[in-house]
This record gives C-alpha cells, structure tokens and sequence, in this order.
C-alpha cells in the first residue's frame, strides 16, 4: 500500500468515478435492455465495476472526510461524460446550473480550511 501513497488523490477518484458510474450504466442496461444470459453477465460485470469503485475510492491516501468532497465534484463531471456516452443524453442548463453548485460544494468540502504542507 506504500507504493500507492505516491499517487496524487485526483487519480484514486477519477478511477473510482469511472468505475461507479459505468457499473451503475451497466446495470441499468441490463435492467431495461437485454434479459437472459446477457442480462445475468452484464449485472456480474457491473457488480465487478462498482467492487472496484468502492476500492479505488477507498485506497485514496486522504482522510475520507475530505475525499468525498472531491468525490461528489468528480462524480457529477464522470456521471454526465458517461450519460451522454451510454444514452446520447446531453446535460440541460439546470442540470449544468445544479451540477456547478455539486462541484463549487465539493472544492468547498475539500479545501476550505485545508492547512499547507
């Protein structure tokens, strides 16, 4: 675990956003568009994602209360670059409005009070 310490947070959350929302995807599409066999691999590989996502969030070396700061901006920004990948669904102004609030909380969460190095 060490090794990991040398990765810049940012990473550790891009990864486990990407994880999240695309297991999340994955499930959804199984849920509303395949059944059978297709559906019963694409809920296994969304479940693999979203394990993944957990651990990737988890390994980040910040203390949990600021990471999840930056999670939830992350994870706006993630989840709208995956739904207009997945469903061709583009952001409408209030989701564009709103999600600037999500991340403006986010850095706040984050940063505000952070001590220098």
């Amino acid at each position: 675990m060490k090794l990991l310490q040398n990765f810049h947070p940012f990473w550790f959350l891009l990864i486990a956003t990407t994880l999240e929302v695309s297991g999340d995807a994955i499930v959804r599409k199984a849920m509303y568009e395949h059944e059978g066999t297709a559906r019963t691999g694409l809920f296994a590989a969304g479940a693999v994602l979203l394990l993944g996502y957990g651990l990737s969030l988890n390994l980040a070396p910040v203390p949990f209360a600021r990471v999840v700061g930056l999670y939830i901006a992350t994870l706006f920004v993630v989840w709208q670059v995956i739904n207009t990948i997945a469903f061709r669904t583009t952001p409408t102004t209030p989701i564009v409005v709103g999600g600037s609030l999500i991340m403006l909380g986010g850095f706040i969460v984050t940063f505000w009070g952070q001590q220098p190095n």
